[in-house]
């Protein structure tokens, strides 16, 4: 396990990435990034070839003539080493996207690496769950808040926004995840504490607030930022629940953010959820956000008996006194 402290000092290679952010802002960049399928069908258009604006590079990820945009710009990539050669031209090896006043970076179209760092339609969700959330039953002055398995950074992030007291600790098994949050936290004036885990067993203490949006795809490449597991991709929000809600202090919550494959008319994960959280003597708000999403998995083997995949919240709450 990894320390890194949000206090520490910063890398040229950060302060590269802290500088493209800067940089948009100044420019007044947006980029909405859509589903992995949108995108391709955005790509696949005759006139999607070639970039003609920064949204084209670090939106569409499409590559760019060198002499296009502003040296400093470029400058800035190279510093960061964040450029890569693609045809005769280059390709940005990041996107950025729009969080709220925010930009989140985050690994490029296509994200077919095992150390892929994604962000999409579920970050924007998640993020609106927490802001319902926070906003509805604001967390106490000086809360402990943990992300498991923090990704790009934006659950963090968002709290963070809404509690600027929070002690804030981000999680990730990915090295370049962290990379990215660190630099994505600094440069929305987010402090924090990063550590490279896979669980919770290495921090110590109890938290007033969880959050977790976990994958939950069952992916045949095993990628980390995609591969729920078992239960046909439930298996790891599963996981996370068991770990954190032990973990909780009294009045605290687990705001979980996931899919769950629906079989037979039945849910298998909310089943699963409705138990632990009862054997933890805790309350379980748990809700569709969306009943359908990702329909083109149900053409893989590994959904042959799955009639569809909802995007689910499951808010768990241990009672601040029990009766």
């Amino acid at each position: 396990m990894v320390h890194l402290s949000g206090k520490a000092g910063t890398s040229d290679k950060e302060a590269a990435l802290l500088d493209l952010i800067t940089f948009l802002k100044e420019g007044d960049y947006h980029f909405v990034t859509p589903t992995p399928a949108t995108h391709a069908r955005v790509l696949a258009r005759a006139s999607q070839s070639r970039a003609h604006d920064l949204r084209d590079i670090f939106g569409w990820s499409l590559p760019f003539d060198p002499q296009q945009i502003d040296p400093l710009l470029l400058r800035i990539l190279r510093d960061a080493e964040m450029v890569k050669q693609q045809g005769d031209g280059l390709k940005s090896r990041l996107r950025v996207s729009s969080l709220g006043d925010d930009l989140i970076l985050h690994s490029a179209y296509p994200t077919d690496g095992q150390d892929a760092v994604f962000f999409g339609p579920d970050s924007y969700r998640f993020a609106r769950l927490i802001r319902q959330q926070l906003s509805n039953h604001p967390q106490k002055a000086g809360a402990r808040l943990v992300d498991i398995g923090t990704g790009a950074g934006a659950g963090a992030i968002v709290a963070a926004h809404l509690c600027p007291s929070a002690d804030i600790v981000m999680t990730d098994i990915n090295p370049f995840a962290l990379h990215l949050a660190r630099i994505n936290a600094r440069a929305a004036g987010v402090d924090a504490h990063f550590v490279e885990t896979g669980d919770l067993a290495e921090i110590g203490g109890q938290f007033d607030l969880l959050l977790a949006n976990p994958p939950y795809i069952a992916d045949a490449a095993g990628r980390a930022y995609r591969d729920g597991g078992g239960m046909h991709g439930g298996k790891l929000s599963l996981d996370m629940a068991r770990q954190a809600i032990p973990r909780l202090a009294a009045g605290g919550r687990c705001i979980l953010y996931t899919g769950s494959a629906i079989v037979d008319g039945r849910d298998k994960l909310r089943e699963q959820l409705t138990d632990l959280a009862q054997q933890q003597q805790c309350l379980l708000h748990y809700e569709e956000i969306d009943p359908d999403v990702f329909g083109e998995e149900l053409e893989s083997d590994a959904y042959a008996d799955v009639e569809r995949i909802a995007v689910v919240a499951a808010v768990i709450e241990r009672r601040a006194s029990l009766p």
